[in-house]
């Protein structure tokens, strides 16, 4: 008995929990506290509205602290009777960190990182937005097309750097002076940002660094950027495939926990079993009605027997 209900506490805890979690009303209420959230934030950074309100917003601090706990400790328990499943999602995992790291004596004495604490909070509100969490998501997965882009621009900028510095070091020291200079001078040009002066500039030097100033902006402003977009739109179009899919696992998946699921599964099998039995008693009767044979006999009535 006593190990039932050790069994069946944490079943019923997390249905409840999950019916909490799962509503509406209580991701529009912790949508608020994070919106309300960023608003302190702001409201903190003007120094009179602190000294006038100073005690008022410490309180507004220590209950959205209060709240954010509250919301974590209800998602926890809406786990309670599968914890793993509650480590799988990296925003609980996030959310944990945040809470857990904000209720540390060490983050409590730093201001900065405290501060820093309640901005990640902000970033929160990518769980309650699909479309950006997709966006957050893509952004993650575009990483090591990123790397290999960031590497090719690197090589890019490192060779008409020094193609700049052999062509303009003494002409135009102050942006062509050095290997670094010329690569600050040649990164701003990936923007188109003062691209007219830099070739008015290399005109007076010689008419043929229109070369090296379009082959650069070829290369560097139209191909380098398109093929970056190109690998984020990739990453986009992977991220929505997770989200329909996980979607999708959600929907096919028992909204209860196991002993729910268990308790569907059997009252499927008993329904079949008596669907089976109706059949088996419906054969049954037609069988005796076709052969009279088969029929049941009265009570007491003899039995025919053959020709001997």
């Amino acid at each position: 008995m006593s190990d039932g209900t050790i069994r069946l506490e944490p079943v019923a805890l997390a249905a409840h929990s999950r019916r909490i979690v799962d509503s509406t009303a209580f991701s529009s209420a912790v949508f608020c506290l994070i919106v309300g959230n960023a608003c302190l934030l702001g409201i903190e950074t003007y120094t009179g509205a602190v000294h006038q309100w100073r005690a008022e917003l410490k309180l507004a601090e220590h209950l959205f602290l209060a709240a954010f706990t509250a919301e974590i400790l209800l998602r926890a328990a809406a786990c309670a009777d599968r914890p793993k499943e509650f480590f799988r999602d990296p925003w609980n995992i996030f959310d944990l960190a945040v809470v857990a790291l904000a209720l540390t004596p060490f983050a409590r004495e730093n201001t900065t990182l405290l501060r820093l604490l309640r901005l990640a909070r902000v970033l929160r509100a990518a769980r309650f937005l699909p479309q950006l969490r997709i966006v957050i998501v893509a952004v993650g997965k575009s990483l090591p097309g990123t790397a290999s882009f960031v590497l090719v621009g690197a090589l890019l900028l490192y060779v008409y750097a020094m193609l700049g510095w052999v062509f303009f070091a003494r002409a135009d020291p102050e942006h062509y002076g050095s290997l670094g200079r010329a690569a600050l001078t040649l990164f701003l040009l990936i923007t188109l940002d003062g691209l007219g002066d830099a070739v008015r500039g290399g005109l007076e030097v010689s008419r043929w660094t229109i070369v090296y100033f379009a082959s650069f902006v070829l290369l560097g402003s139209f191909l380098l950027v398109n093929l970056l977009i190109g690998v984020v739109i990739n990453s986009l179009e992977e991220a929505r495939e997770l989200e329909a899919e996980e979607r999708a696992h959600e929907m096919a998946a028992p909204s209860g926990g196991p002993e729910e699921a268990r308790a569907v599964l059997l009252a499927r099998i008993a329904a079949a079993r008596r669907a089976l039995d109706e059949v088996e008693e419906g054969l049954a009767t037609a069988a005796a009605h076709d052969h009279p044979l088969l029929r049941p006999s009265p009570p007491g009535a003899s039995v025919p027997r053959g020709p001997s």
